[in-house]
């Protein structure tokens, strides 16, 4: 099995990482990719950057006018060759072997839709901390309602799918979340690869300013997808102590 994924990476004056992340994309040990910048007008060396690198499996396309991280997406999904879809947000990497651990797990689970991988994390800096997010060997809706573990720059997703599942374009919910959500409550599941082969970064807007903000788009995304009210609200309790957990140790490796 040597499926063409396509890789989409949204960017919006991202000169400071785009180097690094699209490095890690053509260090991939396997190497059946294309990956698809899409410029979200921005207005520094982004898209010189992103140019700059001379492999032809490399496409960048430049939006006219600012219009978010999920049209950007759904740009990317639209121009796509691949039968599977990739994202790799611009200031997170890949680890060398990503794709490729992925796509063997994908050769086991052939009926599958969805694949995600476990997470590192690391600094603005680029430091790497300590603490990984692990990922379940399968995991379903009910399951991902408590907590969203499928980081969106880990997963491998059938495009098929998502063109029947789009982002939505809405800024007061966590999009990625509401498309695993949907997927998942068609029966599917989420198989995961338990390696952090994934590098997050954390940034401000991340940080503990922003947990109410984060909770709250939690919520509107449970309703925007029609989760039933007493359902919404025992998962917003188990994400709230998942929460705690998570960021709890994260600030352990931060101090």
């Amino acid at each position: 099995m040597n499926p063409l994924v396509t890789i989409v990476m949204p960017a919006y004056n991202a000169e400071k990482y785009i180097h690094e992340a699209i490095a890690s994309v053509v260090a991939q040990t396997y190497g059946n990719w294309q990956l698809i910048v899409i410029d979200d007008c921005s207005l520094d060396n982004t898209q010189a950057i992103a140019q700059g690198f001379g492999d032809a499996r490399i496409k960048v396309v430049r939006n006219m006018v600012n219009r978010g991280i999920a049209y950007g997406r759904t740009k990317g999904i639209a121009l796509a060759d691949g039968e599977w879809i990739a994202f790799l947000d611009a200031d997170d990497k890949w680890e060398k072997d990503k794709l490729q651990k992925q796509i063997s797990l994908l050769a086991k689970r052939t009926d599958a839709v969805l694949l995600y991988c476990g997470s590192a994390f690391m600094d603005e800096n680029g430091n790497r901390l300590q603490y990984t997010l692990a990922a379940k060997e399968e995991i379903g809706y009910r399951e991902l309602l408590k907590q969203n573990i499928i980081s969106c720059s880990s997963a491998l997703v059938r495009k098929d799918v998502l063109r029947e599942i789009p982002f939505p374009m809405d800024d007061c919910i966590h999009e990625d979340f509401a498309v695993w959500l949907a997927i998942l409550r068609r029966g599917y599941k989420a198989f995961g690869v338990d390696e952090p082969l994934l590098v997050y970064r954390l940034s401000g807007k991340q940080k503990s300013a922003d947990k109410r903000r984060a909770a709250l788009m939690n919520w509107h995304t449970y309703r925007f997808i029609g989760v039933p009210f007493g359902l919404a609200l025992a998962s917003m309790f188990a994400y709230g102590v998942n929460g705690i957990v998570k960021y709890g140790r994260l600030a352990k490796n931060e101090a």
